[in-house]
């Protein structure tokens, strides 16, 4: 399979990845033909890419089992959300089960593919990333060597390190643009405003609590909203914090566009001992990549291909098939690049195929 964008599809397409909704509901079917009304749809909706089959790329598998369970820690975030604003326990266990099952498969996996073009509306924004951090943390902490209990704690912390934003006004949550000074103070009041509604829950320890409320803090120590610095900020939060800014600068918004992969992965690496902390950044830089698999891409001595392996501990430089002539647009015997034994050739862009 590979990721096309919707603008350039044909109508001819097969989908190979189902699509959902902002509510959850199926959209299109995995295996089913892209018409020109499902295309008009999808634009209806909000979404920009699609996975799409291409059978040069047979052997580019997904992580089918992940996905299941990303979508349906998406459905159930808002749910969760409330149950805990309302502190309705029956709920809030059920929450808490559906962490654990995502946990239990994370914590056996040896590689996992970080897939920044993955399908994202804005309407649903909030729900996503707090499931892509919670995924990204959980996988962070399960390489970092943590216990599975210390694990489900992470992962859950994570999952509700922006509750907060439920208690900010909503034309400053979805404000096209800059905020004002007066605006950006209430805004960083929402850690806060997190650990007041997670507090009087006794199933929460008070790692889970501090991992929510230390979120933003620096280790140079100009993070908010206590200014905390190096050890003096819960462990938890210096691994949701890393997770937190790389799925948000990952992800389109209303008021900008996403950052590249290499620009997303760099801002990471290059704020190591001010904002993050060193040895949680030098485990993500070993275990995980930035190119998705069946991303086409353009490197820099011209060449378009896609990315069909990675190379663990070098999230930048996968494998390359080429599959055509970047000129011609003809098919050509396939090859392989792989990066890593060209130090001299770069992936210069995403290509939007």
């Amino acid at each position: 399979m590979k990721l096309a964008f919707i603008r350039n599809l044909e109508g001819t397409e097969t989908l190979a990845k189902t699509l959902y909704g902002d509510d959850g509901k199926v959209l299109l079917k995995a295996g089913n033909r892209i018409t020109r009304d499902y295309i008009n749809s999808f634009k209806t909706h909000g979404l920009y890419f699609v996975y799409i089959e291409d059978e040069n790329l047979e052997d580019v598998t997904e992580d089918t089992f992940l996905s299941e369970l990303k979508e349906e820690s998406l459905t159930s975030v808002p749910r969760m959300f409330d149950s805990f604003t309302s502190g309705n326990i029956r709920e809030i266990e059920h929450s808490l089960f559906l962490i654990n099952d995502l946990v239990d498969y994370i914590a056996e996996l040896t590689f996992i593919n970080t897939n920044l073009y993955e399908v994202k509306s804005f309407d649903n924004y909030t729900y996503i990333h707090s499931v892509d951090t919670a995924i990204m943390s959980a996988y962070l902490g399960a390489h970092m060597g943590f216990s599975r209990k210390s694990l489900k704690e992470l992962t859950t912390s994570a999952m509700l390190h922006d509750i907060g934003k439920t208690k900010i006004a909503p034309q400053i949550i979805n404000k096209n643009g800059a905020l004002s000074n007066e605006e950006f103070e209430e805004m960083k009041k929402h850690p806060i405003y997190g650990a007041d509604i997670l507090s009087p829950c006794s199933l929460l320890s008070e790692n889970i609590v501090l991992g929510v409320l230390h979120h933003h803090e620096k280790i140079d120590g100009t993070g908010y909203p206590f200014g905390l610095s190096s050890s003096a900020i819960n462990m938890y939060a210096r691994i949701i914090t890393v997770a937190d800014v790389f799925t948000a600068v990952s992800a389109n918004r209303s008021y900008r566009n996403r950052f590249n992969p290499n620009e997303a992965y760099e801002l990471i690496l290059s704020s190591a001992g001010t904002s993050f902390d060193c040895p949680v950044v030098e485990r993500f830089k070993e275990c995980f990549s930035i190119y998705p698999l069946g991303c086409c891409v353009r490197l820099s001595n011209e060449i378009e291909g896609y990315v069909v392996r990675q190379n663990k501990g070098f999230a930048d430089r996968p494998v390359v098939r080429v599959i055509y002539d970047p000129y011609s647009k003809k098919t050509i015997q396939p090859f392989e690049i792989n990066l890593v034994k060209y130090p001299n050739i770069v992936i210069d862009c995403i290509v939007e195929n």
